[in-house]
């Protein structure tokens, strides 16, 4: 299998077939995945069966043939497709004499190495420990001191058995203070969403499939209708090019702001840990009043992809927000396909590299963000001219006239400041 990656751990990847519809797709992204994390596929092996074998994962016939050709191949390394128990993880290692790496743990070595900021190495921390807490295992010559170590209580228990429990509660304890390190983060960000809340400012979280081009439409909406000072995000055609949540104002004509974030990106089989840790992380999309999926629809498994971004959603207890669906990357697909174009009131066709695609993105958040502003008249007496001030720098003022009595602004204004100045409103 050639991947034009050059790298110095050459791996195989492997993976059981039980009749699963996107078996082949999952596969194909395992080796993404490994190219991800720099490695370079040589091989894949694939077996048909009804179930795992539960000592090996694999038949024993097909277990020597994965050693024979990662050793044919000069691999170093054997990925599967799954989440291996650690008595398969031991026994293919014991029989392949290879090192043996299960799709949880190399996507928890992506993580590891893409982690930037304390909260997401502290998260993927947390991740790694909880995934090796259950697979820690003693060696032989510990089993056989518990065998020998007679009577019973723990005193009397084998070294063997005492150094698992020994290293088993160095683990728990260093992942409960990991997560107090990481709940006194969570507090600082949830301060920080409050006050966001309170400023009253809309928000939108843009959601999906790692790679679909969330930072790429990011750094488009930032140039366009960011502040000057704002930082884009970084991006990269990669899976998991960053894990950590961006937030950024907008600023729309009309003196229409919304927040925008943009959060880690999902993948099938995202471990259960790793869901667990980064909960605060999505905790943006969590409170935010609409969701912008976005989706490779250059990808031929787009919808399984958007599939998984729904089941990951539902994991993580995000519901009932209103989403719209950008179907992104329409300039990559084989057949030309004709974009910018809006589909319904909620799905766009696009290429975030594109002007006019961030314009037509921008009018639907805007008419599902702002849908309930208001538009009326307000005659502001002159000795209130604070009034006027205010409703300038955040309104939409859509016309002024000056008359005897006060200034009057026909102005198209949020809910919120409808209400406060409601009093001058004229019918």
């Amino acid at each position: 299998m050639d991947t034009n990656i050059q790298s110095d751990e050459r791996v195989i990847i492997t993976g059981l077939d039980t009749g699963q519809e996107d078996f082949d797709y999952s596969m194909t992204e395992l080796a993404e995945l490994a190219q991800a994390n720099h490695m370079d596929v040589v091989e894949r092996i694939d077996q048909v069966v009804d179930r795992p074998n539960p000592a090996t994962y694999f038949g024993k016939g097909k277990v020597q043939e994965i050693a024979d050709v990662a050793s044919a191949n000069h691999a170093d390394t054997i990925i599967t497709n799954d989440e291996l128990t650690p008595s398969q993880l031991r026994n293919l290692e014991e029989e392949t004499g290879h090192r043996i790496l299960d799709r949880t743990a190399l996507i928890l070595e992506i993580f590891a190495t893409r982690a930037k900021t304390k909260e997401a190495k502290l998260q993927v921390q947390i991740a790694e420990l909880q995934y090796r807490l259950p697979r820690l295992q003693t060696s032989a010559s510990q089993r056989l001191d518990q065998q020998t170590g007679g009577g019973s209580g723990f005193t009397n228990r084998g070294a063997g058995e005492t150094k698992l429990e020994m290293d088993r509660r160095v683990i728990q304890h260093q992942i409960t203070h990991l997560r107090h390190e990481l709940a006194a983060i969570d507090k600082s960000e949830e301060t920080k969403r409050k006050q966001r809340a309170k400023s009253e400012i809309p928000t939108a979280a843009l959601v999906g499939y790692t790679n679909a081009g969330k930072s790429t439409l990011m750094n488009g909406l930032v140039r366009k209708y960011g502040k000057v000072e704002d930082k884009t995000v970084f991006e990269k055609n990669m899976l998991f090019a960053t894990l950590d949540t961006s937030v950024r104002r907008m600023t729309l004509p009309g003196k229409k702001e919304f927040l925008l974030s943009d959060t880690v990106g999902f993948v099938s089989k995202l471990p259960t840990q790793l869901i667990e840790s980064f909960k605060s992380t999505l905790a943006e999309a969590a409170n935010a009043d609409l969701l912008i999926q976005v989706i490779d629809y250059s990808d031929p498994h787009y919808e399984e992809m958007m599939e998984t971004t729904k089941k990951t959603l539902h994991q993580i207890g995000i519901h009932d927000i209103p989403m719209i669906y950008v179907f992104n990357k329409a300039d990559k697909t084989e057949n030309e396909t004709e974009y910018p174009v809006l589909e319904g009131d909620d799905q766009l066709v696009i290429s975030a590299k594109q002007d006019a695609s961030l314009d037509l993105l921008v009018d639907v958040i805007r008419k599902h963000l702002f849908q309930d502003y208001v538009q009326a008249k307000l005659l502001i007496p002159f000795a209130d001219g604070q009034v006027v001030s205010y409703l300038n720098e955040h309104s939409n003022i859509l016309d002024t006239e000056y008359q005897s009595n006060g200034t009057l602004l026909t102005v198209e204004a949020s809910p919120q400041d409808y209400q406060r100045f409601a009093r001058y409103e004229v019918k």
